[in-house]
């Protein structure tokens, strides 16, 4: 039976630490204390000056790589998933191709924002289903949120962070059913001018008036209600769990968009599991966007949570808004 298994994971976070108390004298107020007891956020990481997103992505990379043993020439495609890309084109995948080697990769770039990693996991395992020329996949879920930061707006230059996660995927036979099991992708159009990162593209090219608004630099310009992500992350799980043939009890682990804690606690109250099975990493790295889920998998990886034959579903959401869902036997 072929399936595309999870072989290895790795992750890279910048040197740089911010603690709350850094933007307590930014913004000349205390917000240490407003982060504390609401997001659970303690610090954060961003990148140097001379750091790109590129980095974090050719070091997520290689660890991924040396903890599957293999060679980067062995990788038949490197899907990477960001909305904060190396360039506006080329993709940032090309840029990572070459600095790794792997010289016999395709590559793409894909941006459903911080959906984006569940959405690559998801193409990638149909790559390998669906043609058995690949064997290997190599996803990345990369983010560099800090350079696109108005650093005088307290609703976001206080959450966003950087990061890197990173899996790589192989086509396996095995006698029982493991590996990617099934999957879900949803959007809702609509919220498409709520939040994001409007200049610097074809609607608004950069100018003096996209530079005097801002509009390069991540926006929320509506409030999203409150509600939206937990209804829709537990109904994603209902749906993956009847395709499946399992109930939420049976799932082992859920790595979840981790852009608030409150939506995590609040989507295992509505599916009545405990919240230890929510894997949470934003406490020390910030909301890390579409590298969040993988950063909170290959901690939880680390730590020896998951075990072979755990359940797993990887659930995101972002910008778009774009909603995706992939359930795993490990």
């Amino acid at each position: 039976m072929r399936n595309a298994v999870i072989l290895s994971s790795g992750a890279f976070a910048p040197a740089r630490v911010l603690p709350n108390r850094y933007f307590n004298e930014l913004l000349g107020e205390d917000v240490d204390t407003w982060l504390r007891e609401n997001v659970e956020i303690y610090e954060r990481r961003w990148c140097g000056p001379e750091e790109s997103v590129a980095d974090l992505c050719e070091y997520a990379a290689r660890q991924a790589l040396e903890r599957a043993n293999l060679q980067p020439a062995q990788i038949d495609l490197l899907i990477i998933a960001t909305d904060t890309p190396e360039y506006v084109s080329p993709s940032t995948a090309a840029v990572v191709q070459h600095r790794i080697g792997a010289v016999n990769a395709g590559t793409f770039d894909v941006n459903t924002a911080c959906a984006g990693f569940v959405t690559a996991l998801d193409i990638g395992a149909k790559y390998l289903l669906g043609d058995e020329h690949y064997r290997y996949v190599l996803v990345i879920g990369a983010y560099a949120m800090s350079k696109y930061l108005n650093v005088q707006d307290k609703k976001t230059v206080t959450l966003f962070a950087d990061g890197a996660g990173a899996v790589v995927l192989a086509a396996e036979e095995r006698e029982t059913k493991c590996g990617v099991l099934a999957s879900q992708l949803i959007s809702q159009g609509q919220y498409c001018d709520w939040m994001g990162i409007y200049g610097g593209a074809t609607r608004y090219p950069i100018s003096e008036q996209v530079l005097a608004e801002k509009k390069h630099l991540l926006q929320f310009v509506k409030k999203f209600p409150k509600e939206l992500n937990p209804e829709m992350w537990s109904a994603m799980t209902r749906t993956l769990c009847e395709r499946i043939g399992a109930t939420p009890s049976d799932v082992d682990h859920f790595f979840i968009t981790q852009i608030n804690v409150n939506s995590l606690r609040e989507t295992m109250d509505l599916l009545e599991q405990p919240h230890h099975k929510a894997h949470t990493v934003m406490h020390y790295y910030g909301y890390t966007g579409s590298a969040c889920i993988p950063m909170a998998f290959n901690e939880a990886m680390e730590q020896g949570k998951v075990k072979p034959g755990d359940l797993g579903f990887f659930i995101g959401s972002g910008g778009g808004l774009a909603f995706a869902a992939v359930a795993v036997r490990f």
